[in-house]
């Protein structure tokens, strides 16, 4: 890496936010200063801490899939405001803040392409949107995919980040998708049909408690947050400390929920394997 070696020479010393030029950034989480090319070939992961930043779900396309393979489905499905919620902001006008924002319709985006050469029905969730929250389009195009998936008889690969759960601006809309999303899953178990869970951080809520959590191979990015219920709001709930690094990724595979913890370099190579171990012919 470029900044490593000026770090270990002593040619670069640490400047001041004001200071940094286009070629630097200063890492969120280390606060350290990266070259913003290093940032960048490790697909927005800091070079210092290997701190996995937040992408949206074109970023996740471009690195999961083969290049140029990937056909966008169901695009059109639009999200509707049947409560004509209003919180501290209607509803109605955050989805347009976020679809103006995003360029997508809403926080789900599914279609096929190939991972080494392997046909794969592809889904993610962009924790920009929203932050991921799990409403009707969302649960809609993830059975669809799933649906998809079983009229192919080929695997599907999710890419999770609803840190927001179920999105409560739709009521019992938006929490019905968690029963129907693990029906649609459920069918692909029973027909022998690999599906890999990819969770990124965060995966919380709704979205946890149901479709993020039933992949035949769990896999989460490093460091990321993952559970039902927040940290703070159990520590208030039971009244007690948590232990060190819960609900973080490395916790969760040492008490044996995940398989294994991937960075996001290594991620299609790695789910390429799997999936020819699943299916070798």
């Amino acid at each position: 890496m470029v900044w490593s070696g000026f770090r270990k020479l002593g040619l670069y010393k640490k400047k001041d936010e004001e200071e940094l030029d286009e070629r630097w950034m200063r890492c969120k989480k280390c606060n350290e200063v990266v070259y913003k090319e290093d940032f960048e070939e490790l697909m927005k992961v800091c070079p210092e801490c290997n701190f996995h930043n937040t992408i949206g779900a074109k970023n996740r396309v471009d690195i999961m899939l083969d290049e140029g393979s990937f056909t966008e489905l169901y695009h059109d499905m639009m999200p509707v405001d049947p409560l004509e919620f209003k919180g501290k902001r209607a509803y109605r006008e955050r989805l347009t803040d976020a679809q103006d924002r995003t360029g997508l319709t809403d926080a789900c985006v599914v279609g096929t392409g190939k991972i080494g050469g392997r046909d794969v029905a592809f889904g993610v969730t962009d924790p920009q949107f929203l932050m991921g929250s799990m409403g009707s389009v969302v649960g809609e195009k993830i059975c669809r995919i799933a649906e998809t998936a079983l009229k192919g008889g080929i695997p599907l690969v999710f890419v999770s980040g609803s840190g927001g759960g179920a999105r409560m601006d739709e009521g019992m809309l938006s929490l019905m998708q968690m029963a129907k999303t693990s029906a649609a899953l459920s069918r692909l178990h029973e027909a022998g049909i690999v599906f890999v869970s990819i969770l990124t951080h965060p995966t919380m809520g709704g979205a946890m408690a149901s479709f993020a959590a039933l992949g035949d191979f769990i896999l989460a990015e490093p460091d990321a947050l993952v559970g039902f219920a927040g940290p703070n709001v159990i520590k208030q709930t039971i009244h007690g400390e948590l232990p060190k690094g819960f609900q973080r990724s490395e916790f969760l595979l040492a008490k044996g929920f995940l398989d294994m913890i991937v960075n996001r370099t290594e991620l299609k190579p790695t789910v390429s394997k799997l999936l020819c171990f699943c299916d070798p012919g």
